[in-house]
């Protein structure tokens, strides 16, 4: 038990802070929705549900990936939050279908819902917290590739470098942008419906809200599906092999892959050097690249191997200068 709460500790935290943000405001919103039947509350409720309990799964996920490797499973935990994630978006998926079809039924029999300040009030109060956690996950993405940015470069830079970010921390972002892009559509809808004749209007962003959760779940399903397989870090491979060749004693790259699997990065590189060097030049040749490459955020293992140079050139000059701007 002790064991397993200090792997807890190590969970994502954008992703527990998301959970409990989320659980407050689904209960407020429940709430809201019991006392006025607001078909937009609805779905804002339904949102929040998922995004509730998708969070706590990459929470759990997240921090059982970094368990230490056994007899049974040499070679680690770390494709587990990939696997949690793809499990946690099918609850997100009922979630969005069941949106869709009660904004589909409003739309075919509209109704005029009550509690006009009820609803903008606690709407607002949500899209607010929703959009402090959205925030919050932004300088996790910056954080997780050394990025400092502040005002407005934190929104671009976030956008710019989320293909990188750990996929909890990915999820996170998602979830909450649709959120608060939801609780601006409901906002809108509910004002719509109380000052003219239109109460289709709350259907409609209930449909609009679902679409955007199913853009998540598509987004997420795409993306953890590969991390499964175990997708090449096409970025983190570039990064690392032109650190490789500025090695003064490296002559050439045959072979490099970097495998991401989860949160962690595992690469296998083969070199080519000098075939007059000694074993004990090759070994501090390797000692000294390996211990630059660990150094990169998330890299898990090294496996580092020797040929002689065969003066072919294998690792393209563009990249080299590419990666040195």
């Amino acid at each position: 038990m002790g064991d397993f709460v200090q792997l807890l500790k190590r969970g994502n935290k954008s992703a527990f802070l998301a959970a409990i943000v989320n659980a407050v405001v689904a209960v407020i919103k429940g709430t809201a929705f019991m006392f006025t039947g607001n078909v937009a509350m609805f779905a804002e409720t339904m949102h929040s549900l998922g995004d509730t309990a998708n969070q706590l799964f990459v929470f759990i996920g997240s921090a059982l990936s970094k368990k230490m490797p056994t007899d049974r499973f040499p070679n680690g935990f770390g494709r587990l939050v990939n696997l949690v994630l793809l499990g946690a978006v099918l609850i997100v998926g009922i979630m969005s279908f069941e949106t869709i079809k009660e904004g589909y039924r409003h739309i075919i029999h509209p109704t005029e819902s009550q509690g006009f300040f009820i609803n903008i009030s606690v709407l607002a109060c949500a899209t607010v917290l929703e959009s402090l956690v959205l925030f919050k996950a932004m300088n996790e993405i910056l954080h997780e590739n050394n990025v400092k940015a502040k005002g407005i470069e934190i929104f671009k830079q976030s956008f710019a470098h989320l293909g990188q970010a750990k996929p909890a921390t990915k999820l996170v972002f998602l979830e909450d942008l649709v959120a608060t892009g939801g609780g601006i559509l409901a906002i809108l809808s509910v004002i719509v419906a109380h000052y003219t004749p239109f109460h289709q209007s709350e259907g409609i962003a209930s449909i609009m809200i679902g679409g955007l959760m199913f853009y998540v779940v598509a987004k997420v399903f795409l993306d953890n599906a590969a991390g499964v397989l175990g997708v090449a870090d096409e970025i983190m491979e570039e990064k690392i092999g032109n650190m490789i060749m500025a090695d003064p004693d490296v002559r050439d790259i045959q072979e490099i892959y970097v495998i991401k699997e989860g949160e962690e990065v595992h690469v296998e590189v083969e070199i080519e050097i000098d075939p007059n060097l000694t074993i004990a030049a090759a070994d501090d040749i390797k000692d000294r690249l390996e211990k630059k490459i660990f150094a990169e955020k998330g890299v898990a293992d090294v496996i580092i191997e020797f040929d002689e140079d065969d003066g072919v050139a294998n690792w393209q000059e563009e990249k080299v200068d590419s990666g040195s701007k």
